[in-house]
């Protein structure tokens, strides 16, 4: 490697051509970068006691070790960007200034013909720089003043645009070309088969805009191998994906498909900084040869896009994607594209598939609607494949969903429906979701939500300047104030309509009965409204109630026989079962006293929380422990699962048990013997809850 300082002007001019090699990624400076160069370009160019600005670094190779002397082509590894918005500013200059020449060498000719194009050349040996793709067509209609293709990279002119509007300002074009001048690289040199310019170029990702981890792997694949296998492989597959995903979701999406490829292929969820790093150890142990890990990426890829860029063609499927898309269940891909891959690998039938994809849906819906944590779903659906049975797949899809415990649960239909009535799904973050499932559930003529508002029919806001009791205020009674904050952004008070501005804050009959009011309405949604007399309280319960028992049906639960279930479940855990019967000690009036106390009060902790009676002890987890409960004589013991060190115990009642023999799981063991105490002994068992959901 042989390295210089060069001013980048000098590098250009001498530089016989530079390629951008087909494995690095499209040109992707954005106006943010090219609004710093400018600024930096008129600062130095202002100031006469600046000899020169650093812009950063040119790594290129070629065969054998050589300087920019030579008469072969530079494959550019390093300083694309850098680079190509030069040339591009430099385009801008020349067409700005024309004939005039501020300083030597900056007229219009010079600037063409030294740092654009070699004049003395034709066809690809005419030009400088040349790029890859789009992006090259661009850049040459740009340098040979000619139309622009009707594929062309939008950066590259936008980007050209930009330097043209700044150049419009005839006093800036000298400061510019004194600027251009004064810029300086670091011209380096590498030699093929000796140095690595894999490494080299890893080393110095640091200046400029940082490379995406999709094009650290790309240049990891193909850097390493002679150029026909780059561009076999380029073509055959990398370039398919950037024109699957396009050029604005290829830049914007690929490092999380990537992301979510290697959490199907490891098992494992890399880090967002740690996607490349994962794939280079997951590439040297699979062991595979090149060619298989680019077609596997390309054909999760293909699903992916499916998926997630509405380029299914399947109808069915395509519907299915377009409501994951919508309730953004982002969470889940990883798992939706192993089933993707098995439904392409007739593991898995199409009305299979369709019912899973439903299933994962109905699950991450009714979780949001439970509130019930998000904090490990990732993991739940990185790992959950790792049970199912593929000879026996959308049993042991359900079996697997059943069998997810505490906080991981899939919510039945008692706690769904009873959350689904109270909660505000006016604010929720997916609403126009919910609606459009709730209006076009088994309905072939799909009615567009889009089209529509959402429509609170006791009124969101009173609007009562006056503060006379409106009609609508009058029906709700003396405590309309509590009806209305306790039930205004539920699901029995929310509806659709074209209407909503004409209904306004009119009263529920005058909403009915008008033109275009709810007895006229053709939307499901507003089914029975007609035949409501008032809108008040339990008007609003009954309609929740109907819409609740609907909601069951469009997010379906899971329900195998036990019979079915164990068959999943190991001998252990079927042969393992106990109850508060195997407590004698409960029994006992003073201990039962107790334990019911506070079996109550640690279940009223979280939805989340749950009960297992084991041999020993009872157990309340959420996802493990947090605290046992061991029935005694006289009194119930306590374990609780965090540090006597984290915990806050100003009367002292804990002990440090982590050195000696307990039943219970925790470090922490506390003796509960007094109803009286039960505020004090939770304040110290939510400590131990707090600290396992924080985790």
């Amino acid at each position: 490697m042989k390295a210089k300082e060069a001013k980048l002007l000098d590098f250009l001019r001498t530089a016989p051509q530079l390629v951008i090699p087909i494995y690095q990624r499209l040109y992707s400076w954005s106006l943010k970068e090219c609004e710093q160069l400018w600024d930096d370009i008129i600062r130095c160019g202002k100031d006469e006691s600046n000899n020169g600005h650093f812009i950063g670094s040119v790594v290129y190779i070629e065969h054998g070790l050589y300087s920019v002397t030579s008469q072969s082509p530079l494959l550019i590894i390093d300083g694309q960007q850098r680079v190509t918005t030069a040339s591009l500013l430099i385009a801008a200059l020349a067409e700005a200034v024309g004939q005039d020449e501020f300083i030597e060498g900056f007229n219009q000719e010079q600037l063409r013909g030294f740092y654009l194009t070699n004049p003395l050349l034709s066809g690809e040996k005419r030009y400088k720089l040349v790029l890859s793709q789009t992006d090259n067509a661009t850049l040459r209609a740009i340098v040979d003043r000619k139309s622009q293709p009707e594929a062309y990279s939008i950066r590259i002119k936008e980007n050209f645009e930009f330097f043209q509007d700044k150049l419009k300002n005839k006093e800036l074009q000298e400061t510019v070309c004194k600027g251009l001048n004064k810029l300086i690289v670091v011209d380096i040199s590498l030699q093929r088969g000796y140095d690595n310019p894999q490494l080299i170029f890893e080393s110095m990702n640091s200046t400029g805009k940082k490379l995406s981890h999709a094009d650290l792997i790309r240049n990891y694949i193909l850097m390493g191998l002679d150029n026909e296998r780059q561009t076999e492989l380029y073509n055959d597959y990398w370039r398919k994906m950037e024109l699957l995903f396009g050029q604005e979701a290829y830049s914007e999406q690929f490092d999380f498909f990537m992301r979510h490829y290697l959490t199907v292929k490891t098992g494992e969820i890399p880090k967002v900084d740690d996607v490349y790093e994962t794939f280079k150890q997951h590439f040297y142990r699979s062991k595979q040869s090149v060619d298989s890990v680019v077609a596997d990426i390309y054909q999760y890829a293909v699903y992916y896009c499916a998926i997630v860029l509405g380029v299914e063609k399947d109808k069915k499927l395509k519907e299915v994607f377009q409501d994951i898309r919508e309730l953004r269940m982002d969470v889940a891909y990883p798992l939706i594209l192993e089933l993707y891959n098995d439904y392409q690998g007739e593991k898995l039938q199409h009305s299979e598939f369709v019912t899973v994809l439903r299933l994962i849906e109905s699950y991450v819906f009714r979780r949001a609607v439970c509130a019930i944590p998000t904090n490990s779903m990732n993991k739940t659906f990185a790992g959950l494949s790792k049970s199912f049975k593929k000879d026996r797949y959308l049993e042991s899809v359900q079996a697997a969903f059943m069998m997810l415990p505490s906080y991981r649960r899939f919510p039945n239909d008692d706690e769904f429906k009873r959350e689904i009535t109270h909660r505000d799904l006016y604010n929720f973050r997916s609403r126009s979701y919910w609606l459009k499932k709730f209006e076009n559930f088994n309905h072939k003529e799909r009615v567009h939500v889009d089209e529509y508002t959402i429509e609170h029919i006791m009124p969101q806001c009173d609007n009562n300047v006056e503060k006379v009791p409106l009609v609508w205020q009058k029906t709700l009674g003396t405590e309309w104030q509590r009806v209305w904050e306790t039930w205004r952004h539920t699901i029995g008070n929310l509806t659709l309509t074209g209407y909503n501005s004409e209904y306004s804050n009119k009263s529920f009959t005058e909403k009915r009965d008008m033109d275009g009011g709810f007895k006229h309405s053709p939307l499901r949604l507003n089914e029975g409204l007609s035949i409501v007399e008032n809108w008040d309280e339990p008007a609003i319960q009954a309609r929740a109630k109907t819409m609740a028992e609907k909601a069951s049906i469009v997010w379906p639960s899971v329900d195998l026989s036990v019979e079915v279930l164990n068959t999943y479940k190991s001998e252990d855990e079927i042969s393992r079962s106990y109850s508060i019967d195997d407590h004698p000690h409960l029994a006992k009036e003073q201990v039962s006293v107790l334990f019911e106390v506070f079996r109550k009060a640690v279940l009223a902790l979280d939805p989340c929380v749950s009960e297992v009676f084991l041999k020993l002890y009872i157990a309340y987890k959420s996802e493990v422990n947090f605290v046992d409960v061991i029935p005694q004589a006289k009194r119930i013991l306590l374990s609780l699962n965090i540090p006597i060190s984290e915990l806050e115990d100003p009367r002292g009642l804990s002990r440090d048990v982590t050195k000696l023999g307990r039943w219970g799981n925790g470090d922490v063991e506390i003796a509960f013997e007094n109803k009286e105490d039960l505020p004090y002994i939770m304040a110290l068992v939510t400590q131990a809850f707090e600290r396992q959901m924080e985790s």
